[in-house]
């Protein structure tokens, strides 16, 4: 099984639009030259989204081989990972679906997503990952994702320090900003449960590379770019993701923790991106409490 990245970016997410930033990744062609930016920059990894004609977000096997065939052909510094995130337009059997057909080897899923359609299907969906050699990275967005996957993953697989987590960070704060004291509480469960897995952040907003900074202190992985942030750790706009990568790495090198700027939308766009991702994640939490309480 792979480890994670130790530097992956994550260069457009579900929503982005070039609206938000002109150097948001679109097309394959796209995220083909991203890559190759970012890898010379200083990242190992890359977390994709694909998207439609219309620039929506898409899930989709065939379009996802296309991209991984691309991008491991032009860029095989990086190591790929492909997204299962629902933004409001798929159901959970079509997300596992998705996971287990491109022949991705990585693949980032929500717990609170995937348990959509019953927390019964969660455990053997794992045990079919785990079958094909494909590492699913589990996005946690607070401790009560951290509790249900331990709940519901078989105890084997929990305590496997080859497990895979992303603590994300700021998703659900004020204005979507993230701090670096939001990572203590995910600290503070996986010594609880006296795990030691190979875990990662993301963190939102302009104070992203300060929370970013605070983890890798921490013994964390990093996950940065323009799904999370547009901007620079001096709260300027970044050129692009590859210029992220290179701020971030550094901070880093320098080894303080960046002061967090002021946290402001850098305009109306980056605000409509804020409010339209919250509420697809409230129809997506909707949908999970309702077929958790029907039969």
């Amino acid at each position: 099984m792979l480890d994670l990245p130790r530097l992956m970016v994550a260069p457009n997410g579900a929503f982005r639009q070039k609206s938000d930033h002109p150097a948001v990744p679109m097309t394959i062609d796209e995220l083909v030259f991203c890559a190759t930016a970012c890898a010379e920059a200083g990242a190992d990894g890359m977390h994709f989204h694909l998207r439609d004609p219309s620039g929506a977000h898409l899930l989709d096997a065939r379009g996802y081989q296309e991209a991984l065939s691309a991008l491991q052909t032009a860029e095989p510094r990086l190591a790929y990972q492909i997204t299962t995130e629902a933004a409001g337009r798929y159901e959970a059997d079509y997300q596992k679906t998705i996971a287990l057909e491109t022949g991705a080897a990585l693949v980032s899923a929500s717990v609170r997503e995937l348990m959509r359609d019953g927390v019964e299907r969660f455990a053997p969906f794992h045990a079919e990952c785990r079958a094909r050699n494909i590492c699913v990275q589990h996005i946690l967005y607070d401790v009560d994702d951290f509790n249900l996957l331990q709940t519901h993953l078989p105890p084997e697989q929990f305590h496997d320090p080859k497990m895979q987590l992303l603590f994300v960070l700021g998703r659900y704060s004020a204005g979507q900003v993230s701090d670096p004291k939001d990572l203590s509480p995910f600290l503070e469960a996986m010594t609880h449960a006296r795990i030691t897995p190979d875990w990662a952040i993301c963190a939102f907003g302009q104070t992203e590379v300060a929370a970013l900074t605070h983890a890798h202190h921490q013994g964390g992985k990093l996950r940065i770019g323009f799904e999370n942030s547009v901007f620079l750790s001096n709260g300027e706009i970044a050129r692009d993701n590859a210029e992220k990568i290179t701020d971030l790495c550094r901070n880093l090198a320098q080894g303080a923790v960046p002061p967090m700027p002021k946290p402001i939308a850098d305009d109306l766009g980056d605000q409509l991106y804020i409010e339209t991702s919250k509420l697809f994640d409230f129809i997506g939490c909707f949908g999970y409490i309702w077929s958790s309480h029907i039969p």
